[in-house]
């Protein structure tokens, strides 16, 4: 019986396409595939050992190699969870592991945090919306936070917005499969105009579909930017 597969993720690298997935294989771990013509498709051995989830694939090399971000755990459903940075020449056999940003004492990311949609490349550098997760009475809470990482060196943060960008507030966000959660899947940009179309998870049972643009958002989170010195250092840790 094959694993339970989900949260998949669509990232173009060159002339590959390459599909990111959590899979319940000996707990949860990494599942990658890669396509050329969405006719044929090919599995990438699985790169790292459980617990693992939340990768995201930047959409280019950086310094020559493929950049990944996950989250590697103590269990499946771990309250535990800081975002990594791994690097690899072929997709295949990774290393370079580095850490990039944990939790913070903002309440809405004060348990763990993980990625969400695909870094966006601008002049600033890598926008990123990833989800923050606090802890309540009534169970957990997922809102979407931003950050912007070093387009050369992304393990180094430069921006992280102490405020969220997102948090489930309407009736569809709040009440579902599992109540309380917005979580970034993927977006569309504009290069012409800098729009942006965020589609994003609403309670595990619908998908939702916000707009800004990327100066708007840049913007916004160097507003409210509260980087500590652990972001802001290369992640060599």
């Amino acid at each position: 019986m094959p694993p339970y597969a989900y949260d998949p993720r669509l990232v173009k690298v060159e002339d590959t396409y390459y599909i990111i997935w959590c899979q319940d294989f000996y707990g949860a771990s990494i599942g990658i595939a890669k396509t050329r013509d969405f006719q044929t498709f090919t599995r990438v051995e699985n790169p790292f050992v459980p617990f693992n989830r939340n990768a995201v694939l930047f959409p280019r090399k950086i310094n020559g190699m493929f950049t990944l971000l996950s989250r590697p755990s103590d269990s499946g459903h771990t309250p535990f969870g800081d975002i990594f940075l791994s690097q690899s020449p072929d997709m295949e056999f990774w290393g370079r592991h580095r850490h990039v940003m944990g939790k913070s004492g903002n309440w809405w990311e004060n348990l763990k945090i993980g990625g969400g949609a695909a870094p966006i490349e601008t002049s600033e550098g890598w926008l990123l919306f990833y989800h923050g997760v606090t802890g309540t009475c009534n169970g957990y809470v997922y809102s979407i936070g931003g950050a912007i990482l070093d387009r050369d060196e992304p393990s180094r943060v430069l921006h992280r917005c102490s405020t969220f960008l997102l948090t489930p507030e309407t009736d569809y966000e709040e009440r579902g499969f599992v109540p309380n959660v917005c979580f970034p899947c993927a977006t569309l940009q504009d290069a012409a105009t800098g729009r942006i179309a965020l589609y994003y998870g609403c309670a595990d049972s619908y998908v939702g579909l916000a707009f800004t643009t990327a100066d708007e958002v840049v913007d916004y989170i160097k507003a409210h930017d509260q980087t500590s010195d652990a972001d802001r250092e290369l992640g060599l840790r």
